[in-house]
């Protein structure tokens, strides 16, 4: 896959992963981890890329006497899953002209 798609087809996956509910680096690893392979180091600089984005913020928690990062979504980074939705569906379309070897469509 095309690196440049990959990396905006990540950044995405997180920002879906905490649209719902704060949530920390390893707990973002694990939910995304069923539908795309990313690792804790891929994570982190998608993180702060989001974060200086400000398509999400952090605060920190103690937890069990260590500080762990929590991540909420923010409404830029909210419009960018819905542009992806939209994108997405353009997608789709080239797909499908694509694979039906650029058949014309009446």
């Amino acid at each position: 896959m095309d690196i440049q798609l990959k990396r905006g087809l990540l950044d995405v996956c997180v920002l879906a992963a905490i649209k719902n509910e704060d949530s920390y680096g390893y707990q973002i690893v694990k939910d995304i981890k069923p539908y795309v392979e990313i690792s804790e180091s891929t994570l982190y600089p998608i993180l702060r890329r989001l974060e200086a984005a400000e398509c999400l913020s952090v605060r920190s928690v103690e937890h069990n006497g260590r500080l762990r990062k929590y991540y909420h979504i923010l409404p830029p980074g909210r419009e960018r899953i819905d542009q992806f939705t939209t994108d997405w569906r353009e997608i789709e379309s080239i797909h499908e002209f694509i694979t039906r070897g650029g058949e014309r469509h009446e």
